[in-house]
């Protein structure tokens, strides 16, 4: 059913190591999460939008050809400015997922307003990601989706051009996506949608009120006071410009390059005040562990002062952190344990599993738990980092090398997923030519 994208080749790269303290001001891409909310809030609305340096990568890329296929006229060839016009759905259809989250879970609903079949499919490890509770509220909705007994990809939506809406119960605590997803399309059902959690907490909550402020701003009237229910009433979306925040996830691992090496790293372009990234819950979390973060004229800065030091913290707001984490805390003066991040053993591999064996096979004292890991720091040694093709990993495997010499990582090609120009920044980092 469809196309399964084929395996990148492995493009091994030994993490550069840092003789000196970092000094550098950079500007990263966009937000891969803003991205790709405002192309699909974009394709829904009456009337065309731009994206001002929006994020070019394999994620953002691959969602821009999706809504592309089911008939509305994206521009990408402009790399500041993309440009959006709406037009009716349908199909016959392929969506191509890749590995990514936000288009497994936000195109399917989309598709569901469509006239016609929507396939979506994509990387092998994409058909082990949790889908199931969003087929389900789709279903319940009338919409019409097959999928073969494992309830995962790939699947087919078979479009009516519209959908009734109503209410719908979920279990979102495998992923805030699956919320999302369901909300960034509500607007456009005919009775809009009431959406209840029930479960255990749902995860990356500063996601979800990004969704939620960006409904707002494209003119959806979003009721979400109480709490784990949203309600959206249906009604049309505005076509709008919408400027894309430096991606705060992707510039972690540099901001810990500062902290490790004794530096300072200032992001460029971060906005002045009202930003849909959680910066004052990263700002705390660095502050713990030994950094001083500012927002100053110019961006915002993180300078290391001394020792890192170990973190005792719930990481479940914020679980994109984790690997980069994990890695600063490796170095650090004091253990750290992370909790409340079960759910990231869902994403592009099982995160956990994965960075307590590699950071194992560098010599590390790591224990794995059912919702974290604990760390407690010892002297770590060169070695193979395997990535499991995901680009967090990969981000980990860098901070440790700039203190560790050796540290060879199997495949840095992974981070495209987010950031293609890494590799290039992450040496001009290093060697000061940033």
């Amino acid at each position: 059913m469809g196309n399964v994208t084929a395996t990148r080749p492995l493009q091994p790269w030994t993490a550069p190591t840092a003789s000196d303290p970092v000094s550098a001001s950079l500007r990263l891409p966009g937000s891969k999460s803003m991205t790709n909310r405002a192309l699909v809030l974009s394709a829904l609305a009456t009337g065309p939008s731009t994206l001002s340096r929006p994020l070019r990568a394999r994620d953002t890329e691959l969602m821009a050809a999706a809504l592309r296929a089911m008939g509305a006229h994206v521009s990408i060839a402009d790399d500041e400015r993309w440009l959006v016009r709406p037009h009716r759905l349908f199909g016959p259809a392929h969506v191509d997922v890749g590995l990514a989250g936000t288009i497994m879970r936000f195109v399917p609903p989309v598709a569901g307003l469509a006239d016609g079949q929507v396939t979506l499919d994509g990387d092998p490890h994409a058909r082990t990601r949790p889908l199931g509770p969003l087929i389900e509220a789709l279903r319940s909705l009338g919409v019409r989706v097959d999928t073969p007994p494992s309830g995962s990809l790939p699947l087919v939506v078979l479009g009516a051009g519209r959908v009734t809406g109503g209410e719908v119960v979920i279990d979102a605590s495998a992923s805030s996506q699956l919320v999302s997803g369901l909300l960034l399309a509500a607007p456009r059902f005919d009775r809009g949608l009431v959406v209840r959690h029930v479960g255990p907490p749902v995860p990356s909550a500063p996601h979800l009120r990004m969704t939620v402020q960006m409904l707002r701003a494209a003119g959806a009237a979003v009721d979400d006071s109480t709490p784990d229910v949203w309600a959206v009433e249906p009604g049309p979306l505005t076509g709008r410009s919408w400027e894309i925040e430096p991606d705060l996830s992707g510039a972690v691992p540099f901001f810990a390059a500062a902290m490790v090496t004794g530096g300072e790293v200032t992001l460029r372009g971060w906005p002045a005040r009202g930003s849909a990234q959680p910066v004052e819950r990263l700002r705390a979390l660095l502050q713990q562990m030994g950094a001083t973060v500012a927002l100053t004229t110019e961006g915002l800065a993180v300078r290391g002062t001394g020792p890192v030091k170990g973190l005792r913290a719930n990481l479940s707001d914020v679980s994109e952190l984790t690997p980069a984490l994990t890695a600063l805390a490796m170095l650090a003066d004091s253990p750290s344990v992370f909790t409340g991040v079960s759910h990231i053993r869902g994403h592009e591999t099982d995160r956990l599993a994965a960075l307590a064996r590699e950071f194992t096979g560098l010599g590390a004292d790591i224990t794995e738990s059912a919702d974290g890991l604990e760390i407690r720091p010892r002297p770590l040694h060169g070695g193979v980092f395997r990535t499991y093709h995901d680009h967090r990993m990969a981000h980990a495997a860098a901070v440790t090398g700039l203190v560790v010499p050796g540290v060879e990582l199997d495949d840095v090609s992974c981070t495209s997923k987010t950031m293609p120009e890494f590799p290039a920044l992450w040496s001009a980092l290093v060697t000061g030519k940033s």
